[in-house]
C-alpha cells in the first residue's frame, strides 16, 4: 500500500524534478510532473507548481499522494472596517474561484478569515483582479453595500493604480485610448473600427535602467486586460506577460501589481486611499 505522504533531504543543487525522480525510481517522470502540477509537492514548507524548479543541498522535499496541498497565504490586510476589507492578493492567486480551481482563491481566503475572527458569515465581491497581477483587491461584508458600489463603481472610484515593468528603457508619460474586443480565446485587442468598449489608461515612467522600465499607471476604466493590451499595443509589452507578446520573464511572473485604490466609502461618505508597496522583486529588477 502506498504511503500517505513521503519527505526526503536533498543532497545536491538539482531541479524538483529529477530530484523526486530519482527518489522515487518506481515512479515515471510524466507521473512527477502530475503530482507537482496538481500542486501535490511541497519544498520547505511550500508549495512548488513548476517542475524546474532548482532546489539546493538540505532542502526538505514533501509529497503528498492521497490528494493536493492547500498552501497556506500569510493573509496581508491593508484596509479593514465594520463593511470592507482589502487584501494584498499575492500574484498566482485567483481572485475568485473558476471552472478549474474552487479553493484556493483570495475570497475563501478572505471568506475563511472573516468566519473565524469577525461575526460576519460572509464576504461579497466588489471587483476583482487578474490570477497574475498582485496587490489591492476589495472585499464587501455586506451584500446591499456591495451592490450599491458595484453600481456605482465609476463614480464612488476616485483613483486605480497600478505599477508595471515593461521591456526597455523608457521615458515620459502618456495615455492610451481605444475600443477592446475580444476573441473566442478570450484574448483582447483595440478595435480599429471603434466598435467595443471603450478603455483608456495613463501612464508614466518613474524609474528604468537599460533593460527595463517601471511604470506608474492609472486607469479610468476598467476593462479586461486592460492595461496590458494597451502597453503591448504600443510596443512596451509587461514583463512575464508572453500571452501579450512579452519574451522575458526574470521574475517568473506577470510584473504587474494594483498599488493604489481611492474611493468615497459607502456609508462613512469620507475617502478612503488604500496603497500597497510595490514588490521588492520589482525594485530590484528595476535598480
Amino acid at each position: 500500500m502506498k504511503e500517505r505522504k513521503q519527505t526526503f533531504i536533498v543532497d545536491n543543487e538539482i531541479s524538483l524534478l529529477e530530484a523526486i525522480f530519482n527518489f522515487k525510481r518506481d515512479l515515471s517522470k510524466k507521473s512527477v510532473k502530475n503530482y507537482i502540477k496538481n500542486k501535490m509537492v511541497m519544498v520547505n514548507g511550500k508549495v512548488v507548481t513548476n517542475s524546474s524548479n532548482l532546489l539546493s543541498k538540505n532542502d526538505l522535499v514533501e509529497i503528498c499522494y492521497e490528494k493536493r496541498i492547500i498552501p497556506k497565504y500569510d493573509l496581508d490586510i491593508l484596509y479593514e472596517d465594520e463593511y470592507l476589507i482589502a487584501i494584498n492578493k499575492p500574484s498566482g492567486l485567483l481572485s475568485i474561484s473558476n471552472d478549474k480551481e474552487k479553493d484556493i482563491t483570495a475570497y475563501r481566503m478572505v471568506s475563511d478569515y472573516v468566519k473565524s475572527n469577525k461575526n460576519n458569515k460572509f464576504i461579497f465581491v466588489v471587483h476583482r483582479l487578474d490570477q497574475d497581477t498582485s496587490g489591492v483587491l476589495l472585499f464587501c461584508k455586506n451584500e446591499k453595500i456591495r451592490d450599491k458600489m458595484q453600481e456605482n463603481w465609476n463614480n464612488i472610484v476616485k483613483k486605480r493604480g497600478y505599477i508595471a515593468i515593461v521591456d526597455g528603457k523608457l521615458f515620459g508619460k502618456g495615455t492610451f485610448r481605444s475600443f477592446l474586443m475580444e476573441d473566442k480565446r478570450q484574448f483582447v485587442y483595440s478595435s480599429k473600427n471603434g466598435i467595443g468598449k471603450e478603455a483608456i489608461t495613463h501612464y508614466e515612467v518613474v524609474r528604468n535602467n537599460g533593460n527595463y522600465s517601471m511604470l506608474q499607471v492609472f486607469i479610468d476604466t476598467g476593462r479586461r486586460n486592460q492595461i496590458r493590451v494597451h502597453l503591448s499595443e504600443h510596443g512596451m509589452p509587461i514583463v512575464g506577460d508572453k500571452k501579450y507578446k512579452c519574451k522575458s520573464n526574470p521574475l517568473k511572473r506577470l510584473c504587474l501589481h494594483a498599488n493604489i485604490l481611492e474611493f468615497i466609502h459607502p456609508v462613512s461618505k469620507k475617502l478612503v486611499s488604500i496603497k500597497c508597496d510595490i514588490p521588492d522583486e520589482f525594485r530590484k529588477l528595476v535598480k
